[in-house]
């Protein structure tokens, strides 16, 4: 059997008042009287104590062994009227939690055991806990996915992994010898009195009156658990340690219990602390009975949601007295079958997963089984590792919707040549190459074409009237043409990229295309001008002064024929038709026939010379577009490719 104290002796907490003092009243026959207990902190606290058979009250023997050691002396025993007084870690003040005077009855004698001060004991050092290397993978990457998600994810979204993150940073700087296990249940379920059944000690009141448990009680069954309790927000007066007798160490030491309020409690601030510490505890025992092992409550908001929490979690069904026969094993099944329907696996059959038992707090029935159970539990020392793994995986899942996609995503080379493409149509770039194509070539027949039909030329585009012509379109229209079709591209490249995407990022891709956009009609009107079609002539091929000089010969053959033909006409020169028809036949015949043979010798180049020139226009179009908007756009893709990687190894798939 096991006994109580106030507190780990590692904590530091007011000592008791030094005028506590105990009288025993003696009667005369021998026989055991009321006795009074006054205590500093809690006046009206009454135990009563048993006499032996010699007449000598408990204390009174305890005063003469502590005599016998204390004084080199022999002492001699007290008389019947002698009064004691306790030491600081008497049974009274280790029972009294300075808020509920607990009544002993006299059958209880046989059950209270001597109390030891361990108050004056050095402090024990706390070895910090260690997460395993999978673990600390993970949490690194949480860590870093938050980091890199802050500016495109709100702070609601991802306050589960940043509480997460806390949690785990201010576990792992606390001591890894212990588990800390809660007790929850509904009202009237006997978590408190199965909490008092492992302690082995009335710790923690029960009673008829509902709720009974109003604060969370700890009890600490080795030293340094002082910093875990404190981070539970659970104050001193309310911690209590069972001590081993000196027969051997106890199969629980390293456990630290918690027995929580009703998590069904009527009053609020019941439940707060239940949902606050069973976010801090690295295990939870739930106690459920008969009658409420199937309520909603228990199963949707706690059972449910924590099913990722499996292997630390106990699940006990209390009270299996009160069924008869057969029937604790139905209950049994059925509440087996509940907790697979809410996606808590089960460790049956030697799998991780949850345990359930059934057991009785009140005749022990059943405790035993549990104690054993959870002595192998704390000496694994793996619960606060699983524990925070688990929260690692609901907040990955809470997470998923955010950094999951099921397609591949991102922009491919075929978009980014369409998006470059819609830029060359926006600044004009094949128009630009075919009007340079059409320069080249009219320069050509500048300078290979006769005379006579160039002159043509000049005179009909001199007589043409200018109404007679087609309205050519205005420079706004043109301007206002341009920017819906850079708009149109944006617009076209941001959906693309952000296709497949999560919703907080493809809407990220698409303000990176947007903020990009902003002053692209203008840059790239700017590389038009700079990048079009050069002022001036196009360059001359070397062939072009021969051509010419080919064609004068034609013209100056036409003259010649026809000056020979007027000499013959006046009678200057001697009739001789024939020489001078052949040189104007060959002037006038040669003269287009070297124009057409120029034009088309001309196409080659100006082709070259109209592609070079789109293609520069191209260029600079598809680099302006790149400049402002793929390369922002493509910097969103890489964070998010950074954050899926992260998520993956967040998640454990490593992808």
């Amino acid at each position: 059997m096991t006994a109580v104290t106030d507190q780990d002796p590692t904590e530091h907490t007011d000592q008791p008042d030094d005028d506590a003092r105990t009288s025993d009243a003696r009667s005369t026959d021998g026989r055991s009287a009321d006795a009074r207990i006054a205590d500093g902190r809690s006046a009206g606290a009454r135990c009563a104590d048993s006499r032996s058979a010699d007449g000598r009250s408990a204390d009174a023997r305890k005063a003469e062994r502590a005599a016998r050691t204390d004084s080199p002396s022999p002492s001699t025993s007290p008389s019947p009227s002698t009064s004691t007084s306790p030491s600081p870690s008497t049974s009274a003040e280790a029972w009294d939690d300075g808020l509920i005077a607990r009544r002993v009855n006299d059958t209880a004698e046989g059950d209270r055991f001597p109390m030891t001060d361990n108050r004056s004991a050095a402090p024990q050092t706390v070895t910090p806990l260690v997460y395993d290397g999978a673990l600390r993978s993970r949490l690194e990457a949480l860590r870093e996915l938050v980091g890199l998600s802050r500016t495109r994810l709100d702070s609601r979204t991802l306050s589960e992994a940043g509480r997460v993150l806390d949690e785990a940073s201010a576990r792992r700087r606390l001591s890894g010898q212990h588990t800390v296990i809660a007790i929850a249940g509904a009202t009237g379920s006997g978590k408190s009195q199965l909490f008092n059944a492992l302690a082995g000690v009335t710790i923690s009141e029960t009673g008829v009156r509902r709720p009974t448990t109003a604060a969370p009680i700890a009890c600490s069954w080795s030293d340094g658990a002082a910093s875990l309790i404190e981070r539970l927000g659970i104050p001193p007066r309310l911690r209590r340690r069972p001590l081993p007798t000196g027969d051997g160490e106890s199969p629980l030491r390293g456990l630290v219990l918690i027995d929580l309020p009703d998590h069904d409690s009527a009053a609020v601030q019941h439940r707060r602390h239940v949902d606050r510490i069973l976010a801090l505890v690295d295990a939870v025992i739930w106690v459920v009975d008969p009658e409420k092992y199937a309520d909603a409550v228990l199963h949707e908001r706690y059972l449910r949601p924590m099913a990722a929490h499996a292997e630390v979690m106990f699940v006990v069904l209390n009270q299996i007295d009160r069924l008869p026969g057969e029937a604790a094993e139905q209950v049994l099944d059925d509440l087996r079958r509940l907790l697979d329907e809410d996606g808590i696996a089960l460790g049956e059959y030697g799998e991780p997963g949850t345990t359930v038992l059934a057991l009785s707090a009140l005749t022990g029935d059943g405790v035993g089984e549990l104690r054993e159970a959870l002595g192998q539990f704390v000496s694994e020392r793996g619960a606060p590792n699983r524990r925070i793994s688990a929260d690692v995986d609901i907040a990955a899942a809470r997470l998923w919707p955010v950094y999951a996609t099921q397609r591949r995503t991102g922009l491919s080379e075929q978009a980014r040549e369409e998006f470059s493409d819609r830029l060359a149509d926006a600044v004009g770039a094949t128009a630009a190459g075919e009007a340079a194509e059409r320069a080249w070539l009219r320069n050509a027949n500048r300078a290979c074409g006769t005379p006579w039909l160039r002159l043509w030329r000049w005179y009909q585009d001199r007589g043409e009237p200018s109404t007679g012509r087609l309205p050519g379109r205005t420079q706004s229209e043109e301007e206002a043409t341009a920017r819906q079709r850079v708009e149109q591209a944006v617009r076209t490249v941001s959906d693309r990229a952000s296709a497949g995407l999560p919703s907080p990022w493809a809407q990220a891709v698409r303000e990176a295309a947007v903020r990009g956009s902003q002053g692209l009609p203008e840059a790239l009107d700017e590389l038009t001008a700079r990048a079009g079609v050069p002022a001036g002539r196009p360059p001359r091929p070397g062939w072009w002064p021969l051509a010419v000089l080919v064609q004068a010969s034609m013209t100056i053959l036409q003259f010649l024929g026809g000056l020979w033909l007027l000499g013959q006409i006046i009678g200057v020169m001697a009739p001789n038709l024939g020489v001078p028809v052949l040189l104007m036949v060959i002037g006038i015949v040669g003269g287009p026939l070297i124009e057409w043979s120029c034009r088309m010798a001309a196409r080659g180049p100006a082709r070259r010379y109209g592609l070079e020139a789109e293609r520069r226009l191209r260029e600079a179009a598809a680099g302006c577009g790149r400049a402002r908007v793929l390369d922002p756009v493509a910097a969103e893709l890489l964070r998010y490719r950074e954050v899926r990687e992260q998520y993956g190894r967040v998640v454990g798939t490593g992808r």
